[in-house]
């Protein structure tokens, strides 16, 4: 190890059945740096710091942690030796309060009997000041916002004195206010000589914090870079094996059908404003805003899952009314909600449970589900849409975001419903499968459904859209076709400058 070298792992194998999910792969740390872990779901980014955290031991290969030999048997020795992770699902218990949280399981005792909550409390204070974040500690995790929840976790890791602290999508469910916070709280961890590896799919993240780069890719590693010394398109290509021109698809021959759902005059008091607009069969047509701007609202007041106070709904020229979801998707709307662990899937069932959820009305013979029909359904999606997968009957639970977002789409293709909402289609999964997911979409437009996508990153927004809508406080701010479109235009309107 060179002198400011806090963590090297060397040739790192790791297999299980069938699979060799790292393959020699090395990767280092320095001392005090933002350290980027990039690659596709499946590139192994995930099982190397469930190597590096103890939680899976290597088949082979040494790991080096501030001058050592690293060789622990569990997660909590591995805390103790000063690495800690934070995963994107948290791990706070929401009924007990903040203090409790950052000390769970090691709380200080009075005469070996008694929890010393004194020094609880003020250990904990001072934790999250030096922070930044000034919040009751006696107030319970779940009464706090996500991002309030993210410096507790920081919190807890530094109160086991940990000098690495490996952070997996730390952004993915943060305002850009928020995100903005946490940056700072990274440079104030960094200032202090904490190191941090940094696994992010939000490419525009690494120029913004990150020091050097490491690309892993089929469990191997593609190369290190200092941040400063590449750019988004050589990072992509070493990631999926082509360049950033090549993400999006081609829309050289996209045209315009008849005109299928007509919004007209929707209003939700405090929610949403007079808001109309149309969507034409084989377009994509993109909602873009900034967080709180009402698109997600709109999106479910569409789908019947909230209510509005008035305005009507125009499917092929006919008004209906859509009171309830069921009722959208008899008239064939199905509607990918941004919260897929939550409200897309039910993470306990198989895939291919998931799969025919929505179609479960035509699997039916005697009042009972037909298993070989529905079987062969989850298998025509799963190969239509590469789901990575050892099998339909796997619990989705286990499957890359990437892969369980695929499994939502295959849910609503089944139904076959001709107009599809996608509210974030691509939050949280790496590039690969963003490019996808784009292919399907632009597919689908041009087998004459309508797609209608919500998402709060622009170039995905400029990419792939045919025509954009923009959204502020809950109005609609902006129309523009896509070619005449620029971040710039839709940034004055997300903001309130009416186009």
């Amino acid at each position: 190890m060179t002198e400011n070298t806090i963590l090297q792992m060397k040739n790192i194998v790791k297999t299980f059945p069938g699979v060799k999910a790292l393959n020699n792969v090395s990767f280092s740390c320095r001392e005090g740096e933002v350290h980027a872990l990039l690659g596709e779901n499946g590139a192994g980014k995930s099982t190397l710091m469930k190597v590096l955290s103890a939680a899976h031991q290597p088949d082979s290969g040494e790991i080096w942690f501030r001058g050592s030999l690293f060789s622990h048997p569990d997660p909590i020795s591995a805390q103790k030796a000063g690495i800690a992770i934070i995963y994107q699902e948290f791990n706070l218990v929401p009924y007990m309060s903040v203090v409790e949280n950052i000390f769970i399981g090691r709380e200080p005792l009075l005469g070996g009997r008694f929890i010393d909550y004194r020094t609880m409390k003020a250990t904990a204070k001072k934790l999250l000041n030096g922070l930044g974040l000034k919040i009751d500690v006696d107030e319970k995790v779940k009464n706090i916002s996500v991002a309030q929840q993210q410096m507790v976790e920081i919190a807890k890791a530094l109160s086991m004195n940990a000098e690495l602290i490996v952070m997996d999508e730390p952004t993915a469910t943060l305002t850009d206010h928020e995100i903005d916070f946490l940056f700072k709280t990274i440079r104030k961890l960094k200032e202090s000589g904490k190191t941090i590896i940094y696994i992010s799919h939000r490419l525009e993240e690494i120029f913004e914090v990150c020091d050097r780069v490491t690309i892993l890719k089929d469990g191997g590693t593609v190369g290190t870079e200092n941040v400063a010394d590449i750019d988004k398109d050589r990072m992509i290509r070493m990631m999926v094996g082509r360049t950033l021109g090549e993400y999006y698809p081609d829309r050289s021959g996209v045209s315009r059908g008849e005109k299928v759902l007509e919004v007209k005059n929707f209003q939700r008091k405090g929610v949403l404003h007079d808001i109309s607009f149309e969507a034409y069969a084989g377009e994509i047509l993109g909602i873009s805003g900034l967080v709180g701007a009402g698109r997600t609202e709109l999106a479910r007041a569409i789908f019947g899952a909230d209510q509005i106070d008035s305005g009507t709904i125009l499917l092929n020229g006919e008004e209906v009314r859509i009171n309830e979801p069921l009722k959208a998707i008899s008239r064939s709307i199905g509607f990918a909600t941004e919260d897929r662990k939550q409200q897309g899937l039910i993470l306990g069932l198989s895939v291919k449970k998931n799969i025919s959820l929505t179609v479960l009305d035509t699997m039916l013979r005697g009042g009972l589900i037909q298993p070989r029909k529905e079987k062969e359904l989850a298998e025509t999606y799963v190969k239509m849409l590469r789901i990575a997968t050892a099998g339909t009957e796997v619990p989705v639970s286990g499957l890359s975001g990437g892969n369980q977002q695929k499994v939502v789409l295959a849910k609503w293709l089944a139904r076959d419903c001709n107009v599809i909402i996608l509210d974030e289609p691509t939050r949280g999964i790496d590039v690969g499968a963003k490019a996808e997911i784009y292919n399907l979409m632009r597919k689908l437009a041009d087998g004459g459904k309508v797609i209608i996508m919500i998402s709060s990153e622009l170039p995905e927004i400029l990419g792939v859209s045919d025509r954009i809508l923009v959204m502020h406080a809950g109005r609609l701010t902006g129309q523009f076709q896509a070619k005449d479109a620029t971040e710039e235009k839709i940034m004055k309107c997300a903001t309130g400058e009416v186009a």
